[in-house]
């Protein structure tokens, strides 16, 4: 075989055929490897100084360490402290100071009152929800000092749960949907779903899976023309609220009574809570109608500079896909719904992501708030109960007497309070209490759970009184001094009403009195819309109809309503048009 020619290497070019053992070449031979030798060298070492100057570029901690203090609602901190901990470890810096982040637990409302007295301690809030934001935004000393959110952590779909071990059960009372949860709930309904389902619901006021599952009630209701509905179920659920997602989820799994519990949550709860007591087991519904999410915004509170870019910096990393991967596994989806391992189906849940219902403005949030707190407020009242010498006569079609429907109309109505609420009644006619007065006290105002005499308030309300056989209708006067009562002891905290039950609202006292035209004169000066007793009127029989006109004239003079009942079973549906009046009030009519 011929030699190998050496200039065959330094073409680039090798022959795959094993070439013999080269003698060293003489003179200029060993120079010409070692040109190249050296130029790869020397091309190493300017990438190494490359390297080193880029790394050293952004992770030169030379000035110090940067502190950026994020705080975050308690469900998602885990996650961002673990994502955190591994940013730190990277030494990433901004001008020379590498940037140390750490997460703090707080809620959602303890930051937002801190953040409305310009005390909060934090360069960062991820708080659970807009919703919050919206309602601090709302405030104008909060909104100067709280930016609009600059993105999204994760979000968290709020769904419907029950126990895992009774949903079966639950399949044929209930529908997962929001409406179906409303006639569920709906106290005005007592032969609805609600004999086999009890709703459970979180305080919107302090937990906001609460409230994006109010607004999103509230929104399907309006849909399907469930006005009452709702106000009934909301009725219903402020007696049963619960403020921490934790116990809700623990009652769900506990048997009492008969009726399946159902209540709302995040889905990234559910998993926390599968997670942690896997004997105790709940599973997600997801809502027909769609549903909100928390979506975890975040916002950079800090005016410094520098915090200002390290802040950025670490929004941007929770954009990284080492970021997505710890939130999907702690029950989170991404800002677009994506869901990791940890939300699978042989968990119970969805993988895909549920219809999304419009995100609420927020002036809806702020309405809705308002709504929920005027709804909530105590009851005050005063019943006005007919004693007169029609109430005696029989109601045509029934066999009842005018009254006994009376009673058992206020029967009803007493059904819809709460033990706390504090009602009162006062029987009306003619020379009632032996010295010419037209009324007389039955029952001082008090809480319905109070005992009076050693009878529980609520039992003396709901007994039929006798009509006084020769007894007139003494309106005027009852109304002046009850008018004139409530006024004088009007409780601030609560809903001031007087009830008016009769079978008409004609004044015949044979003594005069206060005339028609002074009763009117009287309300509408005495009415004070800052501290407003409205009047309530139900009217039940034939002769009602003739005082349609002076029934609402008395109501419309202190901002209440007057109604015909047309049969007993109407009145709850009566009480609840009344409830709706505390949305508006005191300018419900204009």
């Amino acid at each position: 075989m011929g030699r190998h020619r050496t200039d065959e290497f330094d073409g680039g070019y090798q022959s795959q055929q094993q070439p013999a053992p080269r003698r060293r070449a003489a003179g200029g031979g060993r120079g010409r490897v070692l040109v190249p030798l050296a130029g790869a060298v020397a091309l190493a070492v300017l990438l190494g100084v490359a390297a080193f100057v880029i790394f050293n570029r952004d992770h030169d901690c030379s000035g110090g360490k940067l502190a950026l203090r994020v705080v975050a609602t308690p469900d998602i901190q885990p996650a961002l402290n673990k994502i955190a901990g591994t940013y730190n470890k990277a030494l990433h810096s901004i001008d020379s100071r590498c940037v140390e982040v750490s997460v703090a637990r707080e809620s959602a409302a303890k930051t937002a009152n801190a953040l409305a007295a310009g005390k909060a301690d934090a360069d960062v809030w991820v708080a659970d929800s807009s919703l919050v934001v919206a309602r601090l935004r709302s405030e104008p000393a909060a909104a100067a000092a709280l930016p609009e959110p600059s993105g999204s952590a994760a979000t968290s779909p709020v769904v419907l749960v029950t126990a895992k071990s009774a949903a079966s059960k639950l399949a044929g009372s209930l529908k997962p949907s929001w409406v179906s949860m409303i006639a569920a709930a709906n106290v005005a309904n007592p032969d609805g779903p609600g004999r086999k389902v009890r709703v459970l619901a979180l305080d919107p006021q302090k937990n906001s899976a609460g409230m994006a599952a109010l607004l999103a009630a509230a929104g399907s209701a309006k849909q399907a023309g469930q006005g009452k509905a709702l106000v009934g179920a909301l009725k219903e659920l402020s007696g049963q609220l619960v403020s921490d997602p934790n116990a809700l989820l623990a009652s769900l799994t506990v048997k009492s009574g008969s009726r399946v519990p159902v209540g709302v949550t995040s889905e990234q709860t559910v998993h926390v809570h599968n997670t942690k007591k896997p004997d105790a087991q709940v599973v997600p519904l997801y809502p027909a109608e769609g549903t909100l999410s928390l979506d975890y915004p975040i916002m950079t509170i800090t005016k410094d500079p520098a915090v200002q870019k390290a802040a950025a910096a670490f929004q941007k990393e929770l954009t990284t896909e080492s970021a997505g991967k710890v939130l999907r596994g702690h029950g989170f989806r991404t800002p677009d719904g994506k869901a990791g391992d940890a939300l699978s189906k042989d968990k119970g849940f969805n993988p895909e992501a549920p219809e999304a219902l419009p995100a609420p403005d927020a002036k809806t949030v702020a309405s809705m708030t308002q709504t929920w707190s005027r709804l909530n407020l105590g009851t005050r009242m005063l019943t006005l109960l007919d004693v007169s010498g029609t109430m005696a006569l029989p109601v045509p079609g029934t066999n009842m007497t005018r009254m006994q429907a009376i009673s058992k109309i206020a029967s009803e109505g007493l059904g819809l309070f709460p033990a706390d609420s504090e009602i009162g009644q006062w029987a009306f006619s003619t020379h009632l209490d032996g010295q010419g007065k037209d009324w007389i006290e039955n029952v001082s105002v008090g809480p319905l759970s109070e005992t009076v005499d050693g009878v529980l308030r609520k039992e003396t309300l709901n007994r039929t009184l006798q009509p006084k056989a020769t007894g007139d209708t003494g309106l005027n006067d009852t109304i002046k001094a009850a008018y004139t009562e409530m006024s004088k002891t009007y409780a601030e905290d609560k809903i001031n009403t007087i009830l008016i039950l009769t079978d008409g609202a004609g004044n015949d006292d044979p003594d005069g009195g206060v005339s028609d035209a002074q009763i009117l004169s009287f309300l509408k000066k005495t009415y004070d819309p800052k501290r407003p007793v409205s009047i309530l009127l139900i009217a039940f029989g034939p002769d009602a109809p003739k005082g349609k006109q002076r029934m609402d004239a008395l109501a419309q003079a202190t901002g209440g309503e007057a109604f015909i009942a047309k049969d007993v079973l109407q009145v709850r549906d009566i009480f609840l048009q009344a409830m709706e009046r505390r949305l508006c009030s005191p300018k419900c009519d204009g």
